[in-house]
């Protein structure tokens, strides 16, 4: 799939290992920098979702979009993403994901709102699909040239997911990102919690990022 990521907010806690690895999956190792798990809380608008060589359609093709994340290597070492939920504003394309990449979304209705100096996300889970919601607002800064950290949290290449008693992976393909430091200026959010990891303490560290270009390939499943 096709699609571009715009307006997009990362929020990074850290964790012990021991709270996040237990949460992942047996085929999964937890990734760690400088001793510590990484959850991140990800709002962005999801725009021009489209198959290659196919015009991207109204409507469906344009919707918030949240994930709360953590960071694994899979069986063969690779690094990726593993997803404890996704959140989208499209009931159609909650179960599209939910059915081809076996990923955990879940309907909210959601919104992003770009001004001239903030970004504002707003989320809350529709009731069938369980508790869940955020009110964030942040102020993109200055670029900054990515470090060691700031690449570990956003540098990822592939997708994992779980499907029965297996596991599969999809590449995820883009241009480096163009960071930008952020501003919180708004942050009441209970998605981490409802997503089966422990409510963070301590305040994030933020990024932010314009617009970004992303191919998703299809699932691929390990023997």
């Amino acid at each position: 799939m096709l699609q571009n990521w715009r307006w997009l907010t990362f929020l990074h806690w850290r964790y012990q290992p021991s709270v996040i690895g237990p949460l992942l999956p047996k085929a999964l190792t937890l990734d760690t920098f400088d001793g510590s798990a990484w959850v991140g809380l990800t709002p962005f608008l999801l725009a021009n979702l489209r198959p290659p060589f196919t015009p991207a359609l109204p409507w469906i093709s344009q919707f918030p979009e949240t994930n709360v994340r953590t960071y694994v290597r899979g069986p063969d070492g690779e690094r990726g993403v593993w997803f404890f939920t996704l959140e989208a504003d499209r009931l159609l394309a909650v179960a599209g994901a939910r059915l081809t990449y076996r990923l955990p979304y879940r309907w909210a209705k959601m919104s992003v709102c770009r001004g001239d100096s903030t970004v504002e996300y707003l989320s809350v889970r529709h009731h069938s699909f369980g508790q869940g919601s955020a009110d964030i607002a942040i102020a993109p800064g200055d670029e900054l040239k990515a470090g060691d950290l700031d690449n570990f949290l956003t540098a990822r290449y592939r997708l994992y997911t779980k499907f029965k008693s297996g596991i599969g992976f999809a590449q995820i393909e883009h241009a480096p990102w163009n960071l930008r430091h952020a501003l919180v200026i708004r942050l009441n959010q209970t998605l981490v919690e409802h997503s089966g990891v422990p409510r963070p303490a301590d305040q994030p560290i933020a990024h932010f990022s314009e617009s970004l270009d992303v191919r998703i390939g299809g699932i691929q499943w390990f023997g």
